[in-house]
């Protein structure tokens, strides 16, 4: 079975953090690759070791990312 997720990955001091908000996991890596790498690692490692009862309970439905307009002042 596929499942397609989200990664959402963001740059911060020292490298970036990447987040699948559908399962709640996060990793971290020096490039935007790494991140993404590392994620997707976390990712299938849960897949694969965790009861179909915990997959069920963390799997998200369907997740949106959009932009917001934000007036500041």
């Amino acid at each position: 079975m596929t499942h397609h997720l989200t990664a959402i990955i963001e740059k911060e001091e020292g490298g970036y953090v990447s987040l699948c908000p559908e399962l709640d996991i996060a990793s971290q890596g020096n490039s935007i690759e790494g991140a993404r790498d590392n994620l997707q690692e976390a990712v299938e490692l849960f897949f694969e070791t965790a009861s179909k009862e915990e997959i069920t309970n963390r799997l998200h439905g369907e997740v949106y990312v959009t932009h917001l307009e934000v007036a500041v002042g």
